[in-house]
């Protein structure tokens, strides 16, 4: 299927890249490349945005656009910076029950987009997607329909057909509308790659699986059961798999959890919430990430409107409140921290803007800066 950044004589629209002298200029001061997802309709079709960004000062230059994969909800790179692997949220593809994932080749210097394929995945709206550390499996949560896809990865960095559709199972939450059924919100591969955790929000439940050691296949392990109602939504490990953070939708908290790396065990030790104490209006939690010294862990908050920033204990891996920053926008799906963590970009889903902060090493907290754009329900960024 062919990249529709190009017209039909095989030249790039003007509607879907930067003008040459824009790309040029960013490409003198550019540091990185980043990604963004957003969700699409008839008026507003682009899937994913390509911006350059300026380490320096934290600028972003729009690069070009691609409006090829409808509703792009997620977005994950593989470890050699070649290839792009990216969701599309719907309920159907091709006539099929189901969402889809596609994946991209990265070309080297440049950051543009080829599309490699596009297949199935078999579950409805597709909301998250990763890889294995090997770079042989590609894994697909799926929110509506609770399962997860996992994909093979053919040379050349294009999927396969799926090999497995796993579905949740167990005992659902206490909210009838939000917990009527499992719901898959993410999955995510353990840095030793020896399993995977896939928050449940309709479980609340952490379902872990081992990976196949030989085939990257997911097999029944295990899970940690989470307070009743929380809905967990995201987790991260920290760098020497020691402690899991998830960070739970629906009562705007996040549980630290003990991890046993060799048993694939987890235990809560904590729960804190997302939250002021004097804020009294509706919020759902989003997105969790750890600073790469592992000194900071920041969690973001819709309704509050804001990151939520926590100073990690290396000791106990427990964490405690430093403060909290506005993102200038509404309801931040899904923030980034750039390379060296110099920067968080926060991702405002319904005000259709990303906002650059810069971030400081010692404190942890962020600070403002004049650096926004605008983009249509921007709903996941992922640097290069």
């Amino acid at each position: 299927m062919g990249n529709e950044r190009e017209n039909g004589n095989g030249s790039v629209s003007a509607n879907a890249r930067a003008d040459e002298s824009a790309f040029a200029k960013a490409n003198e001061n550019t540091t990185a490349y980043v990604y963004v997802g957003s969700y699409t309709d008839d008026q507003h079709p682009v899937g994913i945005s390509l911006y350059s960004f300026n380490g320096q000062n934290g600028e972003l230059t729009l690069v070009e656009t691609y409006s090829d994969l409808p509703n792009t909800s997620f977005l994950a790179v593989n470890k050699d910076k070649t290839v792009l692997y990216a969701v599309s949220e719907t309920v159907t593809y091709e006539g099929r029950f189901g969402g889809s994932a596609a994946a991209y080749a990265i070309e080297a210097g440049t950051g543009r987009l080829s599309k490699i394929n596009q297949q199935p995945a078999d579950g409805s709206a597709p909301c998250y997607v990763s890889l294995d550390a090997n770079g042989r499996r590609v894994y697909v949560a799926n929110y509506l329909s609770g399962d997860v896809t996992v994909f093979p990865v053919e040379a050349g960095g294009g999927l396969g057909e799926h090999t497995q559709l796993i579905k949740h199972e167990g005992e659902l939450g206490p909210h009838a509308d939000r917990q009527e059924a499992p719901h898959a919100h993410a999955i995510v591969p353990s840095p030793d790659n020896r399993f995977a955790v896939s928050a449940d929000l309709g479980l609340d439940r952490l379902v872990v699986s081992r990976i196949d050691a030989e085939s990257g296949d997911l097999l029944p392990h295990g899970g940690a059961g989470g307070k009743p109602g929380a809905g967990p939504r995201h987790v991260v490990f920290n760098a020497d798999s020691t402690y899991v953070y998830a960070i739970n939708e629906l009562d705007n908290t996040v549980t630290v959890l003990s991890y046993e790396a060799d048993a694939g065990r987890m235990a809560a030790v904590q729960n804190l919430s997302t939250l002021p104490e004097d804020f009294g209006g509706v919020s759902y939690c989003a997105d969790i990430h750890l600073s790469e010294d592992g000194r900071f862990l920041y969690a973001s908050n819709r309704g509050h409107d804001s990151i939520a920033v926590y100073e990690v204990d290396r000791d106990s891996g427990t964490l405690s409140v430093v403060g909290w920053q506005s993102t200038r926008g509404q309801w931040p799906r899904n923030f980034a921290l750039s390379p060296q963590d110099a920067f968080l970009l926060a991702a405002n889903q319904n005000s259709n803007s990303i906002v650059v902060f810069r971030r400081d090493a010692e404190t942890g907290m962020l600070q403002e800066t004049e650096q926004t754009v605008a983009v249509s329900r921007p709903v996941c960024v992922r640097f290069l």
